[in-house]
């Protein structure tokens, strides 16, 4: 790797031949012990991610979905664990577009479902271990880290009076500052009854139908039946050739694509010719951004609902096309093309023996939906606000459907072999974050701490880019005379700018980064 600038942090990156990495410390050690235990990569994975439900609250829970891409030593795998809409669901119901907090925002969560396929199919510990370490976070209590206190305190702020939140989430009255110690019986409970029937509880016994019971006294039309009628997929991965790598996301319902379809734009670019905080690189990715948002979000949903496969968005002759309207000079407003048919948690694990494994979770904005299921600690996701209010778009409410989705795994391969694994949660930074990754680290050659440190830039909507407070003067007001409408800081929403976990292979193991946005790190042996 090329030598890199150095950014505002006081991380560096971590080297082992077993590694770790995730936003919060505890989970990435109770990875770090199950490999020390004789686990593989994927039992590491699942032990952090089960622990995440109870210390990153505000992010995942087991109300969450999650989406996966591994490599098993000899092949590269992609699960979509995200549910469904609630059979009843219409989108007549929904002409002023599905809420994004309460129980009419809840669909079918997914995320156990994760943990049993990947587990049968690739762990190599029994399932019950992979919870011990979550289980004691949540019975004997674990001390809040200082970034996930402040989203806990917004977030109790705007949920308190939804249905069981204050009760599980506020314990004095209010949140639990840094460095309290929180407790969750309730969920300790419910995560013993998971580990022991290998998920069975949760999608067709006692938990779910508890769930179905708190959905109905509210008024929502989650069910039993909807509950017990869940499936993950197997769904392979949709990939982009990048100088010779290839970036591999999941293929819709969600939208690693439009990272992809960016990849192939800005390839088509000079942006070699600069370096990666020059201006002109910034613009370039910028504007193949706008055109691979605009084009996700008006083509891109349920894949059973869309009216062409994610190959014809992927198209050399389209990218072509698209990739003409990118102005080296100016910015632009995009919409979308006409091809023909043809608030998260990220965690990454690796192991000497060569296992990879790239995994996300959420309950997309923060907690979620706000909801808890009374006496279980299960608080569930809102992912049903992924869907539009337009009929007959694809992405368009209806029974059954799985709902765009933000939370993207990424996994980049050489020639077919496994190279790196990453993800940057965020809601609508993550594919953005996704092209900003592989650039400094495929392209520029930075190490995945220094990827992560670098000021970011996320677009909006319009010309409208937000930036960090840590992008350079000159750098914005170099854009800005582009024609770029910049603003510094917060404007980029409530997701921020995102939390980068990046594993990289090297000789003799793996060189990890952890972003300085989150409490977590990278951890290894």
């Amino acid at each position: 790797m090329t030598d890199a600038p150095i950014y505002a942090t006081h991380r560096t990156p971590v080297y082992a031949r077993n590694m770790v990495a995730t936003s919060q410390p505890l989970a990435a050690q109770a990875g770090l012990r199950i490999l020390a235990e004789g686990g593989n990569a994927i039992d590491a994975a699942l032990a952090t991610a089960i622990c995440l439900t109870v210390v990153e609250p505000t992010g995942n829970g087991l109300g969450s979905d999650a989406f996966a891409i591994l490599w098993d030593g000899a092949q590269l795998h992609g699960l979509n664990a995200s549910g469904r809409a609630p059979a009843a669901w219409t989108d007549a119901q929904f002409d002023g577009g599905v809420p994004q907090r309460g129980w009419g925002a809840v669909t079918v969560p997914g995320a156990v479902s994760a943990w049993v396929m990947l587990s049968r199919a690739h762990g190599r510990l029994p399932f019950a271990r992979l919870f011990a370490p979550a289980i004691g976070y949540a019975r004997d209590g674990f001390a809040v880290s200082p970034t996930i206190a402040g989203l806990w305190a917004k977030g109790a702020q705007l949920l308190k009076d939804q249905p069981g939140f204050a009760d599980c989430f506020m314990p004095q009255g209010r949140a639990p500052r840094a460095g309290e110690v929180f407790r969750n019986e309730a969920l300790a409970q419910t995560l013993e009854l998971i580990a022991e029937t290998e998920g069975e509880a949760f999608y067709r016994g006692a938990l779910a139908e508890k769930i179905a019971e708190a959905a109905r006294a509210n008024g929502a039309s989650l069910s039993a039946e909807d509950m017990a009628g869940h499936e993950a997929d197997w769904c392979g991965t949709i990939q982009m050739p990048f100088r010779g790598t290839e970036l591999h996301e999941i293929p819709p319902n969600g939208q690693g694509i439009a990272a992809l379809i960016a990849l192939g734009l800005v390839d088509r670019t000079a942006v070699a010719d600069y370096g990666p905080d020059d201006p002109m690189a910034l613009h370039l990715q910028i504007e193949a951004t706008k055109l691979a948002l605009a084009d996700t979000a008006a083509h891109v949903g349920d894949p059973k609902a869309m009216a062409f496969g994610p190959e014809a968005l992927l198209a050399d002759g389209y990218l072509d096309a698209r990739a003409a309207l990118i102005d080296p000079a100016r910015a632009g407003d995009f919409g979308a093309g006409a091809p023909r048919a043809g608030g998260t948690v990220y965690l990454t694990a690796a192991d000497a023996e060569g296992r990879m494994v790239s995994f996300i979770q959420s309950n997309y904005m923060g907690f979620g939906a706000g909801v808890v299921v009374p006496g279980t600690g299960i608080h569930m996701q809102n992912r049903g606000a992924g869907f539009v209010a337009e009929r007959g778009h694809p992405a368009a409410v209806g029974p059954s459907r799985r709902p765009f989705h933000t939370i993207i795994p990424g996994f980049v391969t050489r020639g077919g072999a496994p190279e790196m694994t990453f993800g940057v949660m965020g809601g609508p930074m993550q594919a953005q974050g996704h092209l900003q990754m592989m650039l400094r680290t495929m392209l520029w050659g930075q190490d995945p701490q220094a990827a992560s440190d670098a000021p970011r830039w996320q677009v909006v909507s319009g010309r409208r880019v937000a930036v960090e407070d840590g992008m350079p003067d000159a750098t914005v007001e170099a854009l800005q005379a582009m024609g770029h409408d910049v603003a510094r800081g917060g404007t980029a929403a409530e997701f921020g700018f995102g939390g980068a976990q990046l594993i990289r292979r090297i000789d003799g193991g793996y060189v990890a980064g952890s972003d300085h946005r989150k409490d977590g790190y990278a951890v290894g042996y």
